[in-house]
């Protein structure tokens, strides 16, 4: 009997579980990977699922799909919407939504293998099914590796990806090369001389060294990147001062950072801490500010072989025009460090979640960003057909393209 996965994608929507708290979803998908045949680990990498299909001579294919759910409260006003709340990385209570569809990522990952198993006749070689945990702290592929995903598993020859996002649902995105930035987040304390509101001559004022340095910060990418390349510089949290006439001693900021290569990177962050501790010295600060390291994503790379191979695949099974080129997306990614320990290619692809007709308005009224919620808002929520379908099609395709 096969697996309803509207059934299955309505409950892991209703029950969502923020980064390595996704107990519940990594049971879920190890119940039903291990229903199907196959040998399952769980407990990878705190809360990692990876399941493993022997099926004869042949390559090595891990299928990735993420699980973590985000500290958003839901707005879709949808029968089904998530109600579920949680404590999020910083120690307080938020609602908690799969607000960048890593639900139907897990849904569609066993639909895709329930389909293999079944035509498992038509294929040789050994799927590597990896349920990662911790996606948007982007620290579930890397604690799966330092668990030893690579010595404790077959080694991948390729490995797969796919993600949902704001495209037509049917429609299937990819390219060769950078198919997602590069990111670093960053945590800056920036030390200051407090004292009362009313004699600042007294102090050394933190929020305005703040300030300076937000405004400056924004030069990086205006006057210091080339016009034809990209860049992110996003002061994303400021936190000083608890009233208003005190001055504080030290203000924070938290940082997202954005680049297509590792060369941009480097060449970014060394303005980046540049500005900042110029802007405390021209402040008179007495301590240099603290910058430390919250996370570093790489590039998301696609290879361009494997990725032709992939796209063409694609066409033949939902046709030329269903398959696009997203362009290089400025979200990141931690998919890649599993190709990059392992040394192999990586294909990572979208597929569509809106109503086509909804999506065909948008663009007739040229309102897309306004009227189509993406990925990490409270209103994102991909229509369940086809992109479900879609989602088992494509993840099916691509596995077939590279297995026996």
């Amino acid at each position: 009997m096969s697996i309803d996965l509207e059934a299955l994608y309505i409950d892991l929507h209703q029950h969502p579980e923020l980064s390595f708290q996704e107990t519940r979803t990594a049971g879920i998908a190890a119940g039903h990977l291990r229903d199907l045949g196959l040998e399952v680990h769980e407990g990878v990498g705190g809360t990692g699922v990876v399941g493993v299909l022997a099926n004869g001579e042949g390559p090595t294919v891990w299928a990735r799909a993420d699980m973590d759910a985000l500290p958003v409260t839901e707005e879709t006003g949808l029968p089904y919407a998530s109600e579920a709340t949680g404590i999020d990385p910083d120690g307080n209570e938020a609602g908690v939504m799969h607000a960048c569809g890593h639900d139907m990522h897990v849904t569609a990952m066993i639909g895709a293998v329930e389909q293999l198993v079944t035509e498992r006749d038509q294929w040789q070689g050994t799927l590597v099914v990896v349920i990662q945990p911790a996606e948007e702290l982007g620290a579930g592929a890397r604690a799966m590796l330092d668990d030893g995903a690579l010595d404790r598993f077959p080694k991948p020859d390729i490995v797969l990806g796919q993600h949902v996002g704001p495209l037509p649902a049917g429609a299937v995105g990819l390219r060769p090369g950078p198919q997602m930035s590069a990111s670093d987040g960053l945590h800056v304390v920036l030390h200051g001389q407090g004292g009362h509101g009313s004699r600042p001559d007294s102090t050394i004022d933190p929020v305005v060294m703040a300030a300076a340095t937000i405004m400056r910060l924004q030069t990086i990418v205006s006057r210091e990147v080339d016009p034809t390349g990209m860049a992110v510089v996003t002061v994303g949290a400021v936190h000083a001062g608890t009233k208003n006439n005190i001055i504080p001693a030290e203000a924070t900021l938290e940082l997202s950072l954005r680049y297509p290569d590792d060369a941009a990177r480097e060449k970014v962050l060394k303005k980046v801490e540049r500005v900042i501790r110029a802007e405390a010295a021209a402040s008179g600060a007495e301590r240099d500010p603290e910058i430390s390291t919250l996370h570093t994503l790489p590039a998301t790379i696609n290879d361009a072989d494997a990725t032709a191979r992939a796209t063409a695949a694609f066409q033949a099974a939902f046709g030329e025009q269903a398959v696009i080129d997203t362009g290089l997306i400025t979200g990141s990614e931690d998919v890649s460090w599993f190709a990059r320990d392992a040394g192999v290619p990586l294909v990572f692809w979208f597929w569509g979640g809106v109503d086509p007709a909804v999506f065909a308005a948008a663009v007739q009224n040229d309102s897309v960003d306004h009227d189509i919620p993406t990925n990490h808002s409270p209103f994102f929520a991909p229509v369940i057909h086809p992109t479900i379908e879609v989602g088992v099609k494509a993840l099916v395709t691509a596995a077939r393209e590279f297995l026996d």
